[in-house]
Order: structure tokens, then C-alpha cells, then sequence
């Protein structure tokens, strides 16, 4: 396929598509297909080999879309949500990432025929969980109370830590001698944080300035984001190798911490972007991955998959949540959630290319332990947190609760009553000043379109079991739906039912109550 580039192009773009339609109608993390689908189109079948297809162009595209990935991550979590993780988010990707770092190295050393430095290399690349692995299991699970919120934002710093970490463990193997080593990571260290910060917060800082004088029409607001978060990846790194994806989640947390100028819409073109480099990245991944390899170290990679999960991750979670506020519950769902996902693989894919220019030995068994590691722990974790949400009391085995779509005054007035019964109810708008009526009502309400993945993420669906749907949209209220009914089952997604038709106006279309959906007046 190397004659047809056009070809191959278009062949990762409809089998990451494709991909994640199925996952999607399965009820599985996309992930798992997406590496799966890759797999199949290169080694298995040879349709695809991405190596001959980008050349050079392979390592500079999987770097700028990860870290337009992080962007993304980052543009969801402002100060705000960081404050209120608290603690144990921060002692998660600190303390946690050294101890599952320092396990990892060291089960590396014992199961695979690596040196010390390659293994410390594998080591800090699986302490990266993923968000967008995590985000589909948590609303999922709907757990209950602020683990969910913890481990979300978890998942989203660790990205870049985890991949900073990499880093420093990479500059590490540079040097010759230990005594080289040190100084060389000390200053890695110095030089990425103080560069990602500065360019990621000279990057926000130019955008909004740039929205807020009206510099732009809004025709081009998305493509000027991306230019600049392109231009700051890109020059963080030529200042500091590899400080890049810490600039692109410092312009994001920017961004959505300032108040300035609104970015809302800003977030929800990320979204798309995102769902299209995920699909693409993880098929080129998965078709880079060498058969040979992978039966090579496939006993290994389950030996270190078993450490992973049954010592590193609990005893990261006992040490960050040492005389925290969680209870006995909590911390055991923390410690049964941490698959790995989108920046492990493709951190393990730059770092291999690195690692094989330098000649290094052990280079070739960095992608395939990684690639199985990260499709077993979506097996293991995306099995079995559910079930220990349940068993542990924190995901409700019938909830009652109700998520209303629209929080307009007679909405309210629905809460109110639903709440006077000891419903609980939670509330989605995308009209500011409904959401702030609804929080001074006493509602848990988040400000954003419901049909956003972002949205569903921030929305706390623990001990709800239904969604009433209540805009003034008809085909809003259908795909709302539609998009609900794979969460909280057929019956009990409910919308409001289209209005009587107007003279001189066309009835609008009515609404789609399948899959499972139903349209009775509320």
C-alpha cells in the first residue's frame, strides 16, 4: 500500500470510525477495538504499515497528537475542580506515580531481558492511567460521592506527568555515568517545567486576548486554537525536547481557569478533534506492533500487568490517601480503577524510535509490552470495577435519582417536587443563567450542552437512574435520548413530548424514541 497513501489514509480513518461505532454499540472501551482494528490492518493482515507510510513524519505526528490530547484534557479542568480534588489527586500523581513507577522498574528488571535503564523506562511509562478510558467506565458505574471526581482528574494530570517522567528517565539514559545522570535530569526537570509553563501560558494568554478584542470572526476561533496550540507545542519543544505536552495541558487548565472570554465552544470542537485523533492514532499504534514481539514478552507483560494491579495500585492508593477524608470504601474503588490508555501507547512509540536510533538494546520490547499491558488493564479494570462498585455499596444497584435535561424555571419547579419525595435530582443546562437559578435552588447543575461527552464527565450521575429530558428543542431532547439510553437502560429515559403544531409554522419532526426511548408527556 505504499503506492496508495490516499488509500491507507482513508483506511485509518474509517477503521477508527468504525471502531468507535462499535464500541460504542457494544458498550466496551473504544480503546480495546481501536488497537484491536490496528492489529488486524497491519501485522495480521499487512494492509497497513505506518512506518512506510509517514516516514519521518511518523514520530512528529504522534507527539502533536497527544499533545493536542492533553490540550483537550486540559481544557476541561480549571483551578477550580484541581482545588476541589483535593489532596489525594495531588499525593496520586506524585507519591502514587513514584510508587508505581519505582514497582514497575523494578518488576521490569526481573520479567524481561532489559537493562536497568530500559526497564526504568517501561516503569514510568504504565504509572499513566487514562481519561478517556476512564470517563466511559465512570459514567458507567455512576459511583457515588467524590471518588469519581478524583479519579478523573487524576487521569488527566498523570498524562503529562507520567510522560515528563518518561522524559527524565530518557535524558538518564543519555548519560554515561550515574554522576552525569543527575545534574542531566535536574536541569530536564527545571527546563520543561519552567518552558511548558511559560509557553502554555503565553498561548492562552494570546487567545483570549485575541477573542476578547474580537480580533477574529467566530468562523475561525477553533482553527486559531489549534494554530496556537500547535505553535506552542512545537516551539516548547525545539526550546526544551519533550516539554511540549506539558505546555499544551498548561495552555488548556489556562484557559479553562480564566474568565475573561468564554471557551466554551472552543472545548466541544476539541471534543471532535479528539474522538478523530484518538481513532487515528491508536490504529497506527496497533499496526506498528510487531506479532514476534508481542508473543515474545506476552508471559512477561501479564506477570508485570499482575504486579501492576494487584501491589502497585494499591499501595499507591494507601500511600495518597494516608489520613485523607475518604472512607474504607472509597479507597478500595480507587485502588481497583487505573487502566492505562492513550499516552502510555503512544509515549512507548516515541521513546522505541528514540531508543532504536541510539542503538539501544531492548528497544524493540518497549511497544509491545506496553500495548499489552494497557489492553490488559482496560480488560481487568473495565470487568471488574464495576462489580466492585456495587459490592462495595458506592454504585447503586437500583438508583432513583433523576438527571433533567433543561433547568428553566418549570424544570425547577419539577426538581422541587421530585426533591420534596427524597429524589435526587441533578441538572444540565447550556443557558447560564438557568444553571446559576438551579444552583441557588439547590440544585447540582453543570453549565454545558448535554450532548458533550466534557458535560457528561462533570456531571455527578451517582445515584441516578433516570433522565427526563425537558428543553425546548424537540430534536435536542431526542438525541438526548438517544445518547442516554445505553446508560440507564430503555425505561427510564424519558422526554418531553414534541408541542402542537402552529399555524403558519411547520410541526417539527417527531422525536426519535428509539433505541428505548420514550416520549410521554411528563
Amino acid at each position: 500500500m505504499s503506492d496508495q497513501p490516499l488509500v491507507a489514509l482513508a483506511t485509518i480513518l474509517l477503521l477508527g470510525l468504525l471502531a468507535q461505532w462499535l464500541a460504542w454499540r457494544l458498550r466496551v472501551p473504544s480503546i480495546l477495538l481501536l488497537l484491536t482494528f490496528g492489529l488486524l490492518a497491519g501485522p495480521v493482515s499487512g494492509v497497513l504499515d505506518p512506518d512506510e507510510l509517514l516516514g519521518d513524519l511518523l514520530l512528529p505526528v504522534v507527539s502533536l497528537s497527544v499533545g493536542v490530547i492533553l490540550f483537550e484534557g486540559g481544557l476541561s479542568l480549571g483551578l477550580r475542580e484541581l482545588r476541589q480534588a483535593g489532596a489525594v489527586v495531588r499525593n496520586l500523581v506524585t507519591l502514587g506515580v513514584v510508587v508505581t513507577g519505582g514497582i514497575g522498574t523494578a518488576a521490569s528488571l526481573v520479567l524481561f531481558d532489559v537493562d536497568s535503564s530500559v526497564a526504568a523506562l517501561i516503569g514510568a511509562i504504565v504509572v499513566v492511567t487514562g481519561p478517556t478510558v476512564i470517563g466511559p467506565l465512570l459514567r458507567q458505574i455512576r459511583p457515588v460521592g467524590a471518588v469519581g471526581s478524583v479519579l478523573r482528574v487524576e487521569g488527566i494530570l498523570v498524562d503529562p506527568i507520567g510522560a515528563l517522567l518518561a522524559v527524565l528517565v530518557f535524558e538518564g539514559i543519555l548519560a554515561d555515568t550515574l554522576e552525569e545522570a543527575a545534574p542531566a535530569i535536574g536541569l530536564a526537570i527545571l527546563e520543561t517545567l519552567v518552558v511548558g509553563t511559560v509557553a502554555g501560558l503565553l498561548g492562552a494568554g494570546l487567545l483570549v486576548l485575541v477573542l476578547k478584542r474580537y480580533l477574529v470572526p467566530d468562523a475561525l476561533h477553533n482553527a486559531l486554537a489549534l494554530g496556537i496550540v500547535v505553535a506552542v507545542f512545537t516551539g516548547a519543544d525545539r526550546i526544551q525536547e519533550e516539554s511540549g505536552l506539558f505546555a499544551a495541558t498548561v495552555m488548556g487548565i489556562a484557559l479553562a481557569s480564566q474568565r475573561i472570554t468564554p471557551v466554551r465552544h472552543i472545548l466541544e470542537f476539541s471534543e471532535t478533534l479528539q474522538i478523530l485523533l484518538i481513532s487515528g492514532l491508536f490504529i497506527v499504534l496497533g499496526a506498528r506492533v510487531e506479532t514476534d514481539g508481542l508473543s515474545s514478552v506476552a508471559l512477561g507483560s501479564v506477570g508485570l500487568l499482575a504486579v501492576l494491579v494487584l501491589v502497585a495500585r494499591p499501595l499507591a492508593v494507601l500511600v495518597s490517601t494516608f489520613r485523607s477524608r475518604l472512607g474504607r470504601r472509597e479507597r478500595l474503588f480507587l485502588m481497583a480503577m487505573a487502566p492505562r490508555g492513550i499516552v502510555a501507547a503512544a509515549v512507548s512509540s516515541i521513546f522505541a524510535i528514540r531508543l532504536t536510533e541510539l542503538g539501544r538494546p531492548g528497544a524493540d520490547t518497549l511497544v509491545p509490552v506496553t500495548f499489552l499491558v494497557v489492553l490488559g488493564s482496560i480488560v481487568i479494570y473495565g470487568v471488574a470495577a464495576p462489580r466492585v462498585a456495587l459490592r462495595l455499596g458506592l454504585s447503586d444497584p437500583d438508583p432513583q435519582g433523576v438527571l433533567v435535561v433543561g433547568a428553566h424555571r418549570w424544570a425547577r419547579d419539577i426538581g422541587s417536587v421530585l426533591a420534596e419525595r427524597g429524589v435526587r435530582v441533578v441538572m444540565v443546562d447550556n443557558d447560564r443563567a438557568n444553571v446559576v437559578a438551579a444552583r441557588l435552588a439547590g440544585f447540582p447543575s453543570v453549565y454545558g450542552s448535554v450532548l458533550s461527552d466534557r458535560a457528561l464527565d462533570e456531571v455527578d450521575l451517582g445515584g441516578i437512574g433516570r433522565m427526563l429530558a425537558l428543553t425546548p428543542n424537540d430534536e435536542v431532547n431526542a438525541l438526548a435520548a438517544q445518547q442516554f439510553v445505553p446508560i440507564f437502560g430503555r425505561k427510564n429515559v424519558f422526554q418531553l413530548a414534541p408541542g402542537p403544531r402552529r399555524p403558519g409554522r411547520a410541526r417539527p419532526p417527531e422525536p426519535t424514541c428509539s433505541p428505548g426511548s420514550s416520549s410521554r408527556p411528563t
